[in-house]
C-alpha cells in the first residue's frame, strides 16, 4: 500500500440537529498533501464538518468531493483515517496490538510484515520499542502519538485529526506538533486539524480556516490568519492568545 495525498472540496454543506443548525453552506477546499487547520470557539461545528469529510455523518444537503469524486465512485483503494480526541485506543490491547489491528482484520499483510509496519509508524511518532506496554500504561501524549500511528498503519490518502491537543499540557502539546511535522515530512498524505490551539494551527498548517457559528468566515496561510481584519478572526486571536506579534 501507498498513500496519495487527495483533494478535498466542501460545497454548500448544511447539517441540522433539530432547530440547532449546525453547518450553514459551507465551502471549503483543501488541496492534495495539505495541511489545513480549522479553527473557531466551541460549538461552532468545526468538529462536524470533519465527521462529514470522513464520512461519519450525511449532510441535509450539499456535498463532498475527494479527488473530485463522491464516496460512492472513490476507488476500493482510497483510505482516510482519523485520529480521535480521545485517543481511541482498546484498553485490553497492547501498542502493537492496537496499531495493527486494521491489518490484521482485513488481512492485508502477513504477520512478519504488520510487525515491520507497527515498528517503522512507532519510529515515525518516535515510540521505538514500546510495542509491548499497554495502554494503561502510557501517557496522555503518548496515547496520541500510539493513535497516530495507528492511523498511519493504514497508510492513508487523509488523515483527520479532531482536537489534538485536548488535555495536553504545552510541552506534550509541542512534542505532538514535532510528531505531526515527522509524519508531514514522510508522507504525502493530505492532513485537516480540527483545534482550538491557534499557535499549534499556525504552526503546522499550511493554511487555516476560521469557523463562526457554523460557517466558514475566513481561510489563508497562517500570515494572512495573524493579520486578519476580519472581527471574528481578531476576536477569536485576542481571546485565546493574547495577541500575536511578528509576520
Amino acid at each position: 500500500m501507498q498513500s496519495h495525498g487527495v483533494s478535498v472540496c466542501v460545497e454548500k454543506l448544511n447539517k441540522s440537529f433539530g432547530s440547532n443548525h449546525v453547518l450553514k453552506d459551507v465551502d471549503l477546499e483543501v488541496l492534495p498533501g495539505e495541511t489545513l487547520s480549522i479553527i473557531g470557539p466551541s460549538g461552532t461545528g468545526k468538529s462536524i464538518l470533519l465527521r462529514h469529510i470522513i464520512g461519519l455523518e450525511t449532510a441535509d444537503s450539499g456535498r463532498i468531493l475527494i479527488n473530485d469524486e463522491p464516496y460512492e465512485k472513490l476507488p476500493r483503494n482510497y483510505r482516510s483515517s482519523m485520529v480521535f480526541q480521545s485517543s481511541a485506543l482498546f484498553n485490553s490491547l497492547s501498542v502493537a496490538e492496537n496499531i495493527g489491528l486494521w491489518l490484521r482484520e482485513h488481512r492485508i499483510y502477513p504477520e512478519p510484515r504488520i510487525n515491520e509496519i507497527i515498528s517503522e509508524k512507532l519510529a515515525i511518532v518516535g515510540l521505538e520499542g514500546k510495542e509491548d506496554l499497554r495502554t494503561s500504561e502510557l501517557s496522555g501524549g503518548m496515547k496520541k502519538r500510539v493513535a497516530i500511528a495507528r492511523s498511519l498503519a493504514m497508510e492513508p490518502d487523509l488523515v483527520l485529526y479532531d482536537e489534538p491537543t485536548a488535555e495536553l499540557d504545552p510541552v506534550t502539546t509541542d512534542e505532538l506538533a514535532e510528531t505531526i511535522m515527522a509524519v508531514r515530512s514522510r508522507t504525502s498524505t493530505t492532513t485537516i486539524i480540527v483545534t482550538h490551539d491557534l499557535n499549534f494551527a499556525l504552526y503546522l498548517s499550511d493554511r487555516i480556516a476560521m469557523m463562526h457559528q457554523g460557517r466558514i468566515v475566513e481561510i489563508g496561510t497562517p500570515q494572512k490568519i495573524k493579520a486578519s481584519e476580519n472581527p471574528f478572526v481578531k476576536s477569536f486571536i485576542r481571546t485565546t492568545t493574547k495577541g500575536i506579534n511578528g509576520p
